[in-house]
């Protein structure tokens, strides 16, 4: 800066600078910044996918538990499971196949059939696997029978 020595209360004018304002980020810190965000992005996914995959295999198995217990309900109400051929909507409204609907629930034994984690419906089987009772499972995540880990079958126990 400049002032005047004749006239102290004279504005002073600032000199021109030689260097120019920085203005944003270069390149490089550009770049430093989106590798630390790519590389935290994926420590995350990495940690949370498997997380997910245990996630839908117990709720698979809680909707099996829930359905479990409407058909137990169904069985003491008609005195017998439904058939396969009436599948799990017999929870929902009484079999065409029930010789007496004056033993069914009012408003059904559940409200709605919940789809397997998967996007697809549960699977029942009257007689089951092992002879009197009933099977009721999912197909897993590979959607056919069999499979090992995520892709195995989830059955009612």
């Amino acid at each position: 800066m400049t002032t005047d020595i004749e006239n102290p209360d004279a504005v002073s004018v600032p000199e021109p600078k030689t260097q120019k304002k920085r203005n944003g980020f270069t390149l490089v810190e550009l770049m430093v910044v989106i590798f630390i965000l790519g590389l935290l992005t994926t420590i995350v996914v990495i940690n949370v996918l498997p997380s997910q995959d245990k996630a839908m295999i117990q709720k698979a198995r809680a909707d099996i538990a829930t359905l479990g217990q409407a058909l137990e309900m169904y069985r003491l109400d008609n005195l017998s499971y439904p058939g396969s051929s009436d599948g799990l909507q017999a929870l929902i409204a009484p079999p065409a196949s029930l010789t007496t609907t004056a033993r069914y629930r009012q408003g059904g034994y559940i409200k709605k059939l919940p789809d397997d984690p998967w996007g697809r419906p549960y699977q029942y089987d009257n007689p089951g696997r092992q002879g009197p009772g009933f099977d009721l499972y999912s197909l897993g995540a590979d959607g056919a029978p069999g499979g090992e880990d995520d892709n195995a079958d989830i059955y009612a126990e």
